[in-house]
């Protein structure tokens, strides 16, 4: 892949997918609903669609159009029993969040996913789900996919989490929907907080204190309109291109701005990027349009209770460090090891090849900015954020990019290099990466 910036850098106006967890979550909790869910600007990735085909499986019935996505709702006790086996494919939100709400269904059913969810850890929701009183088991014995779920009463519990992840709180607490008393979990740090948000714009109640969340038992939810914001994971990765190409200046339009999920603009800031809102929306999910200029960044460390506002973005930073002046430590951050790949390992691997100054850490990296990055043939290991890190990676560097597997971008951004063309102007067939 090989970037020609124009003379001006980075410029114009984009509106990015909606945000992914935001967009699984409506498909979940209107299935759930009585009455009808309409979403507005839904992304359409893989991940999400894959959540629609397992409620379509379940009896739940979708309309699909243009603009829309309408979730005709079968109610708390309306699932019917899938008539084959539930394919999660490459989603782990999809397979953790649909574990906890299976947990109370009055029937069985089994989960699988492709090569890499398969390699995931699922213990991390079995141990607390079980504790509830679920029977759910690993048919491999491997604490991995397959999954098979018996579904039992529910008991509520207040569980201790020992990882601060969205995925983990969220199957709990849509277990404890029809527990028989409040579900809390509290966790080291608090992770995003849609599920309870958008659970109590559907008519749960659900209350939160520092880092636990309660759920009570609900009879009902009721179905809603919702506007996706767009998602700040996928606005990362212009958000990094405008600020290390010099004389960029780009708007982000109605992106989320959650405070459980805008550690990159933190980051970003204290790199010193110039970042500033406009059109600040604090109806139900918050959200801005982001204008993005370019800056002379410095590295920081990257550690403690801001790692789960930003884990997604966590290795388009590692390349926006690469043209920070001075070091950039990021710690606390071993949850990358369990994502779609080894994002540590993967990231430092490559980023070498490119002549960055990086090395691994149990938990993070380290990586010395400042050097000259070159052209190189980029292992994407079929996900879609190293991929499009390292499509950011080449705007700035000499010589030509070429990245295997380019096309798993459509799990989370499937215009993403469209979109990219548009902002860097280059003129030229921007699919030449093998």
């Amino acid at each position: 892949m090989k970037y020609e910036i124009s003379r001006h850098g980075l410029r114009g106006e984009i509106t990015v997918p909606g945000d992914k967890s935001i967009s699984h979550r409506s498909i979940m909790f209107g299935a759930l609903a009585n009455g009808t869910t309409e979403i507005s600007n839904f992304l359409r990735g893989a991940d999400c669609m894959t959540t629609i085909s397992c409620f379509t499986n379940m009896g739940v019935h979708t309309d699909v159009t243009p603009d829309r996505i309408y979730v005709h709702g079968n109610g708390l006790k309306g699932l019917k029993a899938p008539s084959g086996i539930l394919d999660c494919g490459n989603s782990g939100t999809t397979t953790r969040l649909i574990s906890g709400i299976l947990a109370w269904q009055d029937f069985s059913c089994s989960m699988v996913g492709d090569a890499s969810l398969k390699k995931r850890p699922m213990k991390r929701i079995m141990k607390p789900l079980s504790m509830m009183g679920a029977d759910i088991t690993s048919a491999l014995g491997n604490d991995c996919l397959p999954l098979r779920i018996h579904g039992k009463q529910l008991h509520g519990i207040h569980y201790m989490s020992p990882v601060a992840s969205a995925q983990v709180k969220s199957a709990i607490l849509l277990a404890g929907l029809r527990a028989d008393g409040p579900t809390s979990v509290t966790e080291p740090y608090l992770s995003r907080n849609h599920t309870e948000l958008m659970l109590r714009t559907f008519g749960a109640e659900v209350t939160s204190e520092g880092t636990t969340a309660t759920i009570y038992p609900a009879e009902e939810l009721y179905g809603q309109k919702i506007l996706v914001p767009g998602d700040i994971s996928s606005a990362a990765f212009f958000l990094a291109g405008a600020l290390i190409v010099p004389g960029s200046e780009i708007v982000l339009k109605n992106i989320g701005i959650n405070p459980t999920r805008d550690g990159m603009l933190t980051v970003c800031r204290e790199m010193g990027g110039n970042i500033t809102y406009e059109n600040i929306c604090t109806e139900g999910e918050p959200s801005a349009d982001i204008v993005v200029k370019a800056s002379e960044l410095h590295g920081i460390t990257i550690q403690g209770d801001i790692i789960p506002k930003l884990i997604d973005e966590l290795p388009v930073i590692a390349v926006m460090a690469c043209y920070a002046k001075g070091t950039t430590i990021i710690k606390d951050a071993a949850e990358l090891k369990v994502k779609e790949s080894n994002r540590i390992r993967i990231m430092v691997e490559n980023l070498k090849r490119m002549g960055a100054d990086v090395e691994e850490t149990d938990d993070g990296m380290i990586i010395r900015g400042g050097r000259p990055l070159h052209g190189a043939v980029i292992n994407s290991a079929d996900d879609h954020r190293v991929a499009m890190s390292f499509s950011v990676a080449s705007l700035n560097c000499e010589g030509e990019t070429t990245i295997t597997h380019k096309n798993c971008v459509t799990i989370s951004y499937p215009r993403f290099y469209i979109d990219m063309k548009d902002l860097v102007h280059t003129g030229q067939d921007f699919g030449r990466v093998y």
